[in-house]
């Protein structure tokens, strides 16, 4: 004959056990927000995980944003990643200096002239930002695993070409602009905006930066509003923008990425080659199909992948959690050696 289940207040034990269970997953799935300052800018954290490293910690997810780097768009796509990993590896992302609105307690710039002459806001002193980020916080024998978006990934590719040392596992390049930004069809848009007009955008961001906080909400939600499968967790990191100096600092370093994203970095890719991942999109107007043939031409034992599933370069608006998704298929058999 079997017992009945114990209860405490009129509830089995079993059913406290998954509740206390369900409260664990939720906490673990539950990201952390801080804002520190790196390299004299205001930096915004966000962390799924723990937030510190220990040398338990064998894996770390790194996050490089696109621009603008505001990692609030990566909520979704971060949330993912951590919780089809079973809650065992952190991921953090950081944004870039100057790209998200700092706590009131805060300057956007803690020391303006160490600030000025590492020209932090601009494409180099970006790289050399996550550079800082990564040798004060994270442990050298942590392995890493960096997911570029963007200009992102022209970032690692940086990164691995600036110090050799840093122990990556594998690199995700999701969309990647690391070549000829000026040349493709976005780019030659952009370029006259964001390195000779780029001024006269300033006024009327610092309008809209006067408007409420409800209303600047209203105007972005308007604006993505042809988006069906809006991700709404990205509304809130665009009012952000709508500071006036977020968007001014993205801008400034939109006009280096149109100047100095030249030719690509053909030897530290062939350097890297087992550890990159590249994945390009089929209609995207920032890197165009055309670029995706010739670098898998030029490096035909490298993983180039082009996208079946028709997501936007700007993923992270309706398409977080199924991208996340790919990249855990993607790299799950290197995390089991």
């Amino acid at each position: 004959m079997e017992s009945s289940p114990a209860k405490i207040n009129g509830t089995s034990t079993a059913d406290l056990a998954n509740e206390m269970d369900t409260m664990v997953t939720d906490r673990r799935d539950e990201p952390q927000t801080d804002f520190i300052y790196c390299c004299g800018a205001a930096t915004e954290l966000l962390r799924f995980g723990p937030c510190q490293l220990h040398s338990g910690h064998k894996v770390l997810f790194f996050i490089v944003p696109g621009n603008p780097g505001v990692v609030g768009f990566y909520k979704t796509f971060m949330q993912t990643l951590h919780s089809m990993f079973g809650y065992r590896h952190p991921v953090w992302a950081v944004s870039h200096a100057g790209h998200c609105v700092p706590p009131d307690s805060m300057d956007m710039i803690e020391d303006a002239s160490s600030a000025a002459e590492g020209d932090v806001f601009g494409l180099s002193g970006q790289i050399e930002h996550k550079l800082a980020f990564l040798r004060k916080h994270v442990p050298r024998e942590t392995s890493l695993v960096l997911v570029g978006h963007s200009i992102g990934c022209y970032i690692i590719l940086e990164l691995m070409k600036r110090d050799p040392e840093l122990k990556i596992l594998k690199a995700v390049m999701l969309f990647p602009t690391i070549e000829r930004m000026a040349q493709t069809p976005q780019g030659k848009v952009m370029t006259p905006v964001l390195c000779h007009m780029r001024y006269v955008a300033y006024l009327p961001l610092f309008l809209l930066s006067l408007l409420p906080e409800s209303l600047k909400a209203n105007l972005i939600k308007l604006v993505f509003g042809g988006i069906r499968s809006l991700d709404h967790t990205v509304v809130q990191p665009t009012v952000g923008l709508l500071s006036g100096d977020c968007a001014a600092n993205a801008m400034y370093m939109g006009g280096q990425e149109m100047k100095k994203v030249l030719e690509r970095d053909n030897i530290t890719i062939q350097e890297n080659l087992q550890k990159l991942i590249f994945y390009y999109g089929a209609t995207d107007h920032w890197c165009p199909v055309q670029y995706y043939h010739d670098i898998k031409k030029d490096f035909p034992r490298g993983d180039f992948r082009l996208c079946e599933n028709s997501f936007r370069h700007a993923f992270v608006l309706d398409a977080g959690r199924d991208v996340a998704k790919m990249v855990v298929e993607w790299i799950r058999g290197d995390l089991r050696t």
